[in-house]
């Protein structure tokens, strides 16, 4: 799934003032929350954000919620956004509009959610007057017209000046704002956002923030393409043993190798899929079982396979079909499979948190765990609760 690119527009244009801008938004705006003829007309992606903001009942005086989320549902939102490896290149591609500036860094989530923030002490002093703190919410149903709501809901970069804010205690402030995607979905994964004082501004902000998003979406191409590879070198010797067509791909269905089947780049995965008999577009009905990081596809023959196998020692041995693979876990991810061999009707979060660390509130270690175990493991492993899948046989 890709999105067609919009090219940024910058609030204003090179050598107009600020100052005189400023203030015939300040008109508009005016004339615009109180339903009078407006001087002059927004810009459409300010117009159709005040409407959004309007339709969704956001009080330009008040704004929406101040409190931000709790600290442990910021934390298993940063560890589940998909954007913890990108910080470093982030900071570093802003680094020419933050240092020894008013500046502040943002990260927002796909949901508009402040994950993280980097500036000078003073510049987060401003902020926090504003709300503008880590967990709140600025998407356009909280807080109305703002780079970070208005670049998700627009899916473009978006630079906000001034009373083009839809809450009139954001008008001392400009900001400027543009999606993260992930390549290997088109979702998108958050904002990565630069605000300051609207005397701050500058044109060329809102081409540097958009260049500086798609390189970090560049560098998870790049991470992507390496997964791919590593794949590929699993899956080579099984696809060569296996003596029937067969695909390798990951766990968004982009193929990693082929063997007698016509080369494609993607299948169509289920949702939630698992080892199982399952359709896929254009290979009609296929045998899925798991590998490392992926799946292994086989259109349907009269062979018939044996169930899959997980042994736990120090090594985790899966034997599947025609192939065998192996993974050397952590100590702690040891611990989990096999208090899961132990419990084949699954154990929640919480009675895993007790049996590990004998206190039932650690949960967010818990999923966290449990969610790298998965992407290992891929449909071995079921949740609600968490366990083996019913047709894996396991030994421990």
């Amino acid at each position: 799934m890709t999105t067609a690119y919009r090219a940024p527009e910058p609030a204003l244009t090179t050598g107009e003032d600020p100052r005189e801008f400023a203030q015939v938004l300040h008109k508009v705006y005016d004339a615009a929350m109180t339903g009078a003829r407006l001087p002059a007309r927004p810009r459409s992606v300010i117009e159709q954000s005040w409407a959004r903001a309007l339709d969704a009942g956001v009080d330009p005086d008040i704004g929406g919620p101040a409190d931000p989320i709790a600290a442990a549902d910021l934390a298993a939102r940063r560890g589940a956004s998909g954007l913890t490896e990108l910080l470093d290149d982030l900071a570093h591609g802003l680094d020419v509009v933050l240092r020894d500036s008013p500046n502040i860094l943002v990260v927002a989530d796909a949901e508009g959610h402040v994950l993280w923030r980097a500036g000078t002490s003073a510049v987060r002093r401003r902020a926090d007057g504003l709300g503008f703190v880590e967990g709140a919410s600025w998407a356009e149903n909280a807080v109305g017209t703002n780079a970070i709501g208005t670049a998700l809901t627009s899916g473009r970069a978006v630079q906000v000046f001034s009373a083009e804010h839809f809450v009139r205690t954001h008008h001392a402030w400009t900001c400027t704002g543009a999606p993260i995607r992930d390549p290997r979905t088109g979702r998108t994964l958050g904002v990565v956002d630069v605000s300051g004082p609207a005397s701050s501004i500058h044109p060329a902000t809102v081409a540097l923030v958009d260049s500086v998003a798609r390189l970090a979406e560049a560098r998870l191409q790049g991470a992507h393409r390496d997964q791919l590879d590593m794949l590929r070198s699993v899956a080579a010797p099984i696809l060569a043993r296996t003596g029937r067509p067969a695909l390798a791909v990951d766990e968004f269905g982009w193929v990693a190798a082929v063997d007698r089947v016509e080369p494609r780049r993607r299948i169509a995965l289920p949702p939630d899929v698992s080892p199982a008999r399952i359709v896929v577009a254009g290979l009609g009905l296929c045998d899925v079982e798991p590998l490392p990081g992926g799946w292994l596809v086989r259109p349907a023959g009269e062979t018939v396979h044996a169930g899959t196998v997980v042994t736990i020692g120090d090594v985790v041995t899966v034997t599947s079909g025609d192939g065998a693979w192996t993974h050397s876990p952590s100590p702690r991810h040891r611990d989990l499979l096999t208090l899961l061999a132990r419990h084949r009707t699954g154990m929640t979060a919480a009675e895993l948190s007790t049996a590990l660390f004998n206190d039932p509130t650690r949960t967010v270690t818990v999923r966290a765990e449990m969610s790298r175990l998965r992407k290992v493991f891929g449909g071995l492993l079921a949740t609600g609760p968490y366990r083996f899948a019913d047709e894996v046989s396991v030994a421990a």
